[in-house]
Formats: C-alpha cells, sequence, structure tokens
C-alpha cells in the first residue's frame, strides 16, 4: 500500500511539473448582427433594392483556435497556434479560396525566447498587429470594402511562409516575413516577403509595414490564388502581383484615441483598361492610395464612441481616376470584458467609379449599366469572445 501511495506521489510530481512547463489555450470569436443596406444589386441582376440578414464576422471573423508553448528551459520555448474561421451564420467554414482549409487564418509552429521568435507555417503579415493604429481596431470589416480589403490592413495569409520578430526593444519591434513560392525551376515565382515594425511609447504608437507578392503555380500570397482550386496564374509566374507600403500614427488623449494612416497599394498585373463604370472597381485598379482619420473616444469605461473617414483614390490604365469615400460612426457597449454590443452606421459614396458597397453588396454591374454613387448600412450585433 505505501509502494502505491509513493508511486502514485512520484507520478503526481511529474504531472504537475509537465503541466507548469507547458500550456494549451483554446479560445474564439463568435460575432453575428442584423445589417440593413439601402441599395444593393437584386437577385435578378437588372436592378438595386434595399436588403437585410444575418451576417457573421461584421466587427471579427468568427474563429476558433489553439495556441500552446512548451518550456524547453534556458528562456527557449516552443510554441504553436492553430486557427480556423467559419460562418456562425451558416455554420460553415469560411474559406472562400480554397475547399479543403481548415486552419485557414493561421497554422504555425516554431522557437521563441531571449533573441525573439520565430514561426513556420501559413501565417499573417505584420500589418495584422499595426491594425490597432487604425479603424480597424474599432470598426473591423466596416471599413474593408472602401480600402482595408485591397491594403490588407488585418493581414495577408501567406503560406509556407517562415517569420521572424523581435522583441521589443525600447517600445519599438521588428518582423520579416518570407513566403515560398514552391515552383521547381523558378525560385522567385510565387514569393512573397513581407517588412513592418511598430513603435509604442506611452500614448503613442507608430507603425510601418511592406508586403510584396509575385504570381505563380502556388503562391505564397494566398489573396491572389486563382477561383477555389488553390492554384495560381501559372502565365504570369514570376511577375509582380501585388505591392503595399502603409503608415500608422496613434495618439491617445485622454479619453480620445485620434489616428491616422496612409496606404499605397500597386498591382502591377493590372495592364487593361476598364472604361465602364461597373468594371472600375479597386480589384481592377493598377494604383490605389488609400488615406484614413478616425478617433475612439472612450465616453466612459464600458462605452466607446466611433468614428473614422476613410478615402480611397483609384488609377486605371486608361488613364481614368476614381474615388471612394466613406464615413464611419458607431458605438461599442461592453457587457463584460468578453462580450460586447454594438452599432454601426456607414455611407460610402463613390465617383468615376463602381460603388463596392459598404459589406460588398454593390450597387450596380455591367447590367445594370453602372452603379448608385451612394449607399447607406447599418449594422446591430453582438460579440462574444472566449
Amino acid at each position: 500500500m505505501k509502494k502505491s501511495m509513493l508511486a502514485l506521489a512520484v507520478l503526481g510530481a511529474f504531472a504537475g511539473a509537465a503541466q507548469a512547463q507547458s500550456s494549451v489555450t483554446i479560445y474564439g470569436i463568435v460575432d453575428t448582427g442584423v445589417v440593413y443596406t439601402s441599395k444593393a444589386v437584386n437577385a435578378t441582376g437588372t436592378g438595386t433594392g434595399s436588403k437585410f440578414g444575418i451576417n457573421s464576422g461584421i466587427m471579427q471573423g468568427s474563429r476558433i483556435g489553439f495556441k500552446g508553448a512548451e518550456d524547453l528551459g534556458g528562456g527557449l520555448k516552443a510554441v504553436f497556434n492553430l486557427e480556423t474561421g467559419f460562418k456562425n451564420d451558416t455554420g460553415a467554414l469560411d474559406d472562400s479560396k480554397t475547399s479543403n482549409t481548415l486552419f485557414r487564418r493561421k497554422s504555425v509552429v516554431g522557437l521563441a525566447g531571449n533573441f525573439g521568435t520565430v514561426l513556420l507555417g501559413r501565417n499573417t503579415d505584420y500589418a495584422d498587429v499595426i491594425s490597432s493604429y487604425t479603424s480597424v481596431g474599432d470598426f473591423f470589416g466596416v471599413t474593408g470594402a472602401v480600402g482595408h480589403n485591397l491594403d490588407r490592413l488585418e493581414g495577408t495569409r501567406t503560406n509556407n511562409a517562415i517569420t521572424y520578430t523581435t522583441n521589443s526593444i525600447a517600445g519599438f519591434t521588428g518582423n520579416l516575413m518570407y513566403g515560398f513560392g514552391e515552383q521547381a525551376g523558378q525560385t522567385s515565382a510565387g514569393q512573397a516577403f513581407n517588412i513592418g515594425g511598430k513603435y509604442d511609447n506611452g500614448p503613442l504608437g507608430l507603425g510601418l509595414n511592406y508586403y510584396q507578392s509575385k504570381q505563380g503555380a502556388t503562391p505564397a500570397d494566398t489573396s491572389i490564388l486563382v477561383g477555389t482550386t488553390g492554384a495560381g496564374d501559372v502565365t504570369q509566374s514570376g511577375n509582380s502581383a501585388f505591392k503595399v507600403l502603409t503608415l500608422a500614427a496613434s495618439y491617445q488623449f485622454g479619453a480620445a484615441r485620434v489616428y491616422g494612416n496612409y496606404s499605397r497599394v500597386k498591382q502591377d498585373l493590372n495592364t487593361g483598361s476598364p472604361t465602364a463604370l461597373a468594371s472600375k472597381t479597386l480589384a481592377s485598379a493598377n494604383k490605389v492610395d488609400i488615406y484614413e482619420i478616425g478617433t475612439a473616444y472612450s465616453l466612459t469605461p464600458s462605452l466607446k464612441l466611433l468614428g473614422a473617414v476613410t478615402h480611397s483614390r483609384a488609377d486605371f490604365n486608361s488613364s481614368a481616376k476614381g474615388k471612394l469615400t466613406q464615413i464611419s460612426l458607431g458605438t461599442d457597449y461592453f457587457l463584460s470584458k468578453r462580450t460586447d454590443l454594438y452599432a454601426f452606421v456607414a455611407n460610402i459614396r463613390a465617383s468615376d467609379m463602381a460603388n463596392s458597397g459598404v459589406f460588398g453588396d454593390a450597387t450596380g454591374n455591367a447590367a445594370i449599366g453602372g452603379a448608385d454613387a451612394s449607399q447607406t448600412a447599418v449594422a446591430v450585433g453582438i460579440r462574444h469572445k472566449f
């Protein structure tokens, strides 16, 4: 009996030590709301009308993830992060580019220590980090269609990537990423790389990020995959497809956070010259400049008032130019640290180009012969983090 008790005590000690040295966390976000848009292309594609719906991921994409760390001694840790997205209004996986990607949002493993962190796998570039200095930190997807889906301020998911992030040094953190195109005989085809950094000093936050990718059979940049096959454009292998430089700044004045940011996007593969209004979109532009100013005011510790103006100027190879401007207003009320209620109203206006719509519900197409100049959207919803 004494031997059995001793054996159980020894096993318990080992189990306790193992538990202390490693940890796994399950986390997630469920975000859903009711959305109204004033003008959206109808089901027959012959006109526009009001639209009501239940949307998943209005503020943040609904997701579930697993992350963990194991203490290897000497300040060294093994770390991993797996994260998948889903649409909780339908229960479907949130995967528009491929049909078999389980951990679409993130799938990395690596080492962390006094040298920083090195991760291998599918990761997002550093724009995902500095987006907290922009409207993405408050409005998230609400300001996506007017420009942030294009400059990818929520990060570009990059396959076959190696990422290095420094530890904070006097408030500065740097980041490097390289995504392999994995195309035999043509090393540069499909490759992507990123360099970024941020500086935090009390109320001041500054961010800088540059991301560039090339087309190929298996491009690292998942945003330039063709259709839902997971393949790239082989005819454009090795050609630069996407370049974006982003500068962001944020300052906390007491209860108010004020921010501004600028992005320049170049899409070198867009060599066409669209002339029809409905064809002149941000996605078809050769160059786009995106400007933004905004504020978040904490009326109480639980209630924030939000406002932002986002403006995009698009250049097309036809020498034509177009503009999109969106004014976004909102409020965010926290019932607890993990659950909040939100309400947004946004108006997006187009000039000499197609109106994408606040939530991607375009206001025109080729059949209609153009696009309405203005659309207003209202969203009310709930977000829960676990």
